[in-house]
């Protein structure tokens, strides 16, 4: 065990993190989303968190990973089939949880175009989350120290 790192990231979710440059792209899905298809496609490495919600995987993993503050988007959700202004409900608790680590909200892609961004993001985290919608991708930023 470690201190301070939240306890549902396991050992293959905590690499992929460290393993992440910046600009490189994270994926977190839900149990429906075809998170092995689109990884052996675009050679994103898979890590597979079933015990946990997407929201709850989100959380966890903005505690760890900075966002890119060089780009005026850092996250995407996929936009509801048939009804883009629709908000599901794993989209609303993205958007709480980015409005409280004080990031941007997330812009919505239609659905391919979110199948594509994810295909070539650097890891996809398939989370358990069983509610429709629970996807989104996240830009990996910097941790900067200016000292001299």
């Amino acid at each position: 065990m470690l201190k301070n790192i939240p306890p549902l990231l396991t050992p293959d979710a905590l690499h992929a993190l460290a393993s992440m440059g910046h600009g490189d792209d994270l994926a977190i899905v839900d149990a429906n989303f075809p998170a092995a298809a689109l990884a052996g496609k675009g050679g994103a490495r898979l890590v597979q968190l079933a015990g946990a919600n997407a929201a709850q995987v989100l959380q966890a993993v903005l505690q760890l990973l900075p966002l890119d503050d060089f780009v005026p988007e850092t996250a995407w959700t996929m936009q509801a089939v048939g009804d883009a202004g629709a908000v599901p409900g794993p989209v609303a608790e993205f958007a709480a949880a980015l409005q409280a680590a004080g990031e941007a909200p997330a812009s919505a892609l239609e659905r391919f175009a979110f199948y594509q961004r994810a295909q070539s993001a650097f890891v996809i985290v398939q989370t358990g989350e069983q509610r429709k919608y629970g996807n989104i991708v996240l830009r990996k930023g910097v941790i900067a120290s200016d000292a001299a």
